[in-house]
């Protein structure tokens, strides 16, 4: 591959990839930024392309096996060139990767009738991404996420999520009325009160909604669930992280 040098960070490249880390210009560019390799590498065996490749020198020469089958794969015969302060001039990383590629993002629609999870008010990122990667674990491939959860294209929530990102189906649920409309039973969460997970029977089908650390499902939601349901936890603990209590119901729902 060959490199096309960036020295400045008011190069328009770069004044791109700092946009995109912004949710409002992630939706006026319908792009997003992706800064792992192992996730740019797995997206591409699941044929997803990216748009541009950023890279630090020091990063390519680490990495030049890998980095010779991407090119291939991609097709690609150039990338951009940065520096360690460019890098970290766009990265919302705590630790900036060494490398960046852009993406268009994928319009994706929602089968009606297969079991989904909905997500209500989940703030933290590392939490998002972590329930996608178990969601796929279990066999989970269908997601929708309302206007109050952290935008899943988020730096933190795309690296917590890991190769699950690209083999996931998730949706927004901007006017916040899918619920209302599906026809599959719907399973929300309380720390306290419903059926003990242990004696609960699922339907082969169905919409499990998981809600927000702080505060759990809305009231709203709650009004709408066919069968709400808990997991008996030790009476030392007031309650589970909701990644943690997401990767149990996942598990318990599809034995």
């Amino acid at each position: 591959m060959q490199a096309k040098i960036i020295t400045s960070i008011d190069n328009a490249k770069v004044k791109q990839l700092k946009k995109l880390q912004l949710k409002k210009y992630r939706k006026d560019m319908h792009m997003f930024v992706v800064e792992n390799l192992a996730i740019i590498h797995d997206a591409l065996k699941d044929g997803h392309k990216f748009e541009d490749l950023y890279m630090t020198e020091e990063f390519v020469e680490s990495h030049i096996q890998v980095l010779d089958q991407i090119s291939k794969k991609a097709g690609i015969k150039s990338y951009f060139q940065m520096i360690d302060k460019i890098n970290r001039a766009f990265s919302k990383l705590d630790s900036p990767s060494g490398i960046a590629a852009t993406y268009r993002m994928r319009d994706m629609e929602l089968p009606l009738d297969e079991t989904c999870i909905y997500l209500n008010g989940i703030n933290d990122p590392g939490n998002l991404g972590t329930i996608f990667r178990s969601a796929l674990a279990f066999n989970i491939k269908n997601i929708i996420v309302d206007s109050k959860t952290v935008d899943i294209y988020n730096a933190k929530v795309i690296n917590a999520a890991k190769d699950s990102f690209f083999k996931l189906n998730i949706i927004e649920d901007t006017e916040g009325d899918w619920l209302k409309n599906t026809g599959l039973p719907i399973y929300t969460t309380s720390s306290h009160k419903g059926e003990s997970l242990k004696e609960f029977k699922s339907a082969e089908k169905y919409c499990l909604v998981l809600g927000s650390e702080a505060h759990g499902v809305s009231d709203e939601i709650m009004k709408l669930a066919t069968e709400k349901i808990k997991i008996d936890i030790s009476k030392d603990i007031e309650s589970l992280n909701v990644a943690s209590a997401a990767s149990i119901l996942f598990y318990e729902l599809n034995k």
